[in-house]
């Protein structure tokens, strides 16, 4: 059975074969079942996950305990085994149809390290980040499935000494992220307390928020991201379930201010114990650790919707850069290379501040599940292709 994938996990995704269209399948080892056709149920032929996902909790973890008898009890082997197709067989899909897409700034160690980078001399922390999760709408178009070609994209860069040109990016970067989706929608004007971040998520994910640094440094005041974020964002194709993860919920990080009533997760933390890694070009070069973010997907949930935003089944709201206190922890290139003024040194006996054409990045991840192995998130990975 392939590392990470055993009955502990039992992740969703979308895939079809030769003879099929798209359909729900789920990730056994190095298998996948079919779960229209072991189950008869159409909604598992839909083409994503969106259908199943807005039935809630109760349908979600009556398939879950369902799957388990049929993949543990062998009077049920024949039947099961007619449906797992060898997971090299069959062509994977986008497993959701995204609604919205947020991407937030969680990491306090990804944070200051970048404040530091961009504002020397001043506190490295905005005055709001420790009060609440700060966050922006992306682009939910551009939300591609692992292995999409990353094109260079071009768009506006100012230098120091001259005035703003249009190009490619030359600081073309990574963001090394958890994504979370939704799969309970909400009514506009229907907040969701911290307490009932697992009515309305249905599990988790692996993001490359893909990021141009030059486009992004010219352009995002005083509003933010735009081009810099827009051009493309990568998705893993497997959905680990929240109920996979109960191992691996930890308490976050202590808190620096006294946090409002809406955000006060004391008695449902939903840190994770989450390990990432991400190579370039096969080598490893970072491993970020999940567990030290300041920021819960709960609370971002909380403060997503505490102003009345409705949520649609599909949404996908995402963690923003994973970094930890070392350099071999920092989950994106402007970190590992410091802006450049200390390049990545490679193995090869190269460096890398900003990623080259040809180079491709892989995130994987792993968490502790409840059988006492670790579970696999899969991986998320693109390859730099050049500016058209």
């Amino acid at each position: 059975m392939t590392a990470g994938f055993g009955i502990a996990n039992l992740p969703y995704g979308i895939f079809s074969t030769d003879v099929t269209g798209p359909r729900t399948g789920v990730a056994v080892g190095d298998r996948v079942l079919d779960l229209a056709a072991v189950t008869g149920d159409p909604i598992h032929a839909t083409g994503s996950l969106n259908a199943f996902m807005a039935q809630g909790p109760a349908a979600w973890a009556q398939l879950r305990r369902h799957l388990t008898s049929l993949l543990t009890g062998r009077a049920h082997r024949g039947v099961v085994e007619r449906h797992l197709l060898p997971a090299d067989a069959v062509t994977m899909h986008l497993p959701v149809e995204v609604g919205d897409y947020v991407d937030f700034y969680s990491s306090r160690h990804h944070a200051e390290n970048l404040g530091k980078m961009f504002r020397p001399g001043s506190p490295p922390l905005t005055p709001n980040w420790t009060h609440l999760p700060i966050g922006y709408h992306g682009r939910a178009g551009t939300v591609r499935l692992s292995g999409t070609p990353v094109v260079r994209p071009k768009g506006q860069r100012k230098p120091p000494d001259a005035g703003p040109s249009l190009g490619p990016s030359l600081r073309l970067d990574i963001e090394a992220e958890v994504g979370f989706v939704v799969g309970v929608p909400t009514a506009l004007g229907e907040s969701v307390p911290v307490s009932a971040f697992e009515e309305h998520v249905f599990g988790v994910c692996l993001i490359n928020d893909w990021s141009a640094r030059d486009l992004q440094a010219w352009e995002y005041v005083p509003l933010g991201p735009f081009l810099g974020k827009s051009f493309l964002t990568s998705m893993s194709p497997w959905i680990v379930p929240l109920a996979a993860l109960e191992a691996a919920r930890v308490k976050p990080p202590a808190r620096d201010e006294p946090l409002l009533p809406y955000l006060d997760d004391t008695r449902h933390p939903w840190g994770l114990d989450l390990t990432l890694e991400v190579r370039l070009n096969g080598e490893l070069i970072s491993s970020p650790p999940f567990a030290e973010m300041y920021w819960t997907p709960a609370q971002q949930l909380a403060h997503l919707t505490v102003n009345g935003a409705a949520l649609r089944t599909g949404d996908l709201f995402a963690s923003g850069t994973v970094s930890g206190p070392a350099r071999d922890q920092r989950g994106s290139f402007i970190e590992l290379s410091w802006g450049g003024a200390s390049p990545l040194e490679l193995k090869d006996g190269g460096t890398r501040s900003f990623l080259e054409d040809g180079d491709q990045v892989t995130i994987t991840a792993t968490a502790p599940a409840m059988d006492g192995t670790r579970l696999s998130f899969g991986e998320v990975s693109g390859r730099i292709e050049p500016a058209t």
